[in-house]
C-alpha cells in the first residue's frame, strides 16, 4: 500500500444513496405544496449538504424559513426511509475489507447530516471504518480541510501519508485544502467530463483500479 489511511467521501463514492435522496427531497417537497425533482437533478443538487441540497430543489429565492420547514420534513422522513434503495456500489465492502486486511485505517467524511450518516455507516460498513463523520454543528463542511486535519490527528496519520477519495468538485477541493493527494471515482454523482473540469487528475473507473493507487 502506497498510504496508511485512506478518507472516503459517502454518497456516490461508497455508498449510492441518490434514489433515497430524491425520494425523500420529493416527499418534502409534495408535502409542501411544491413539485417533485426528477432522479437527475437531484444528482445535481447533490454535495454540500443537506439544508443546500432542499434550497436548490427549491424556486430560487424561497425564503429561509420555509427553506427550514422543507428541510425538517426532508429530515424526519430521510432518517426513516434513508436505507430503503439505498446500497454499497458493486465490490467496495471487498475493497474496504483488502484495505484492512492489509493494515490500511481508513474513515468516511461526508457533508451529509451526522444523523444521517452514523445509522447508514453501522447498516452497511460495520466494522470496516476507523472514523466516520457527517455534518456536524461548529464544524465547516467540506471543501473546508478542518475535519480531514481532525481524522488525521486522531489516528496519528501525516498528510503525507493520506488519500483522499471521492466523487465530486467539493472532494477535489477537499483534498487541495486539506493538503492530500486525491482520487475520485467516476461511478458517483459526477462523470469523469465533470471531475476533469473540477481539476481532478487521478480518476478510477472500478474499485480495482481503486484498489491498484492506494
Amino acid at each position: 500500500m502506497h498510504y496508511q489511511l485512506a478518507i472516503f467521501d459517502l454518497d456516490g463514492t461508497i455508498l449510492d444513496t441518490l434514489e433515497d435522496l430524491t425520494d425523500a427531497t420529493n416527499y418534502a417537497l409534495t408535502q409542501c405544496g411544491y413539485p417533485p425533482r426528477t432522479i437527475d437533478q437531484v444528482r445535481s443538487f447533490v454535495g454540500n449538504g443537506i439544508r443546500n441540497l432542499i434550497r436548490r430543489a427549491l424556486p430560487e429565492g424561497t425564503e429561509e424559513m420555509e427553506i427550514d420547514r422543507v428541510h425538517g420534513i426532508f429530515a424526519a422522513y430521510y432518517i426513516a426511509h434513508c436505507a430503503e434503495k439505498t446500497h454499497a456500489y458493486v465490490g467496495i465492502p471487498e475493497l474496504l475489507q483488502t484495505l484492512r486486511n492489509a493494515g490500511m485505517r481508513t474513515a468516511v467524511l461526508s457533508n451529509k447530516a451526522d444523523f444521517a450518516v452514523q445509522p447508514l455507516m453501522q447498516r452497511y460498513f460495520d466494522g470496516l471504518f476507523d472514523i466516520a463523520f457527517g455534518e456536524r454543528a461548529g464544524v465547516p463542511r467540506k471543501p473546508s480541510p478542518e475535519a480531514v486535519h481532525e481524522i488525521l490527528e486522531r489516528l496519528g496519520i501525516a498528510q503525507s501519508e493520506a488519500v483522499y477519495i471521492g466523487d465530486s468538485d467539493v472532494d477535489v477541493k477537499t483534498a487541495e485544502n486539506a493538503g492530500l493527494s486525491c482520487v475520485c471515482v467516476d461511478w458517483g454523482f459526477r462523470n469523469r467530463a465533470q471531475l476533469q473540469a473540477a481539476g481532478a487528475t487521478c480518476i478510477v473507473s472500478s474499485p480495482e483500479e481503486l484498489l491498484a493507487m492506494l
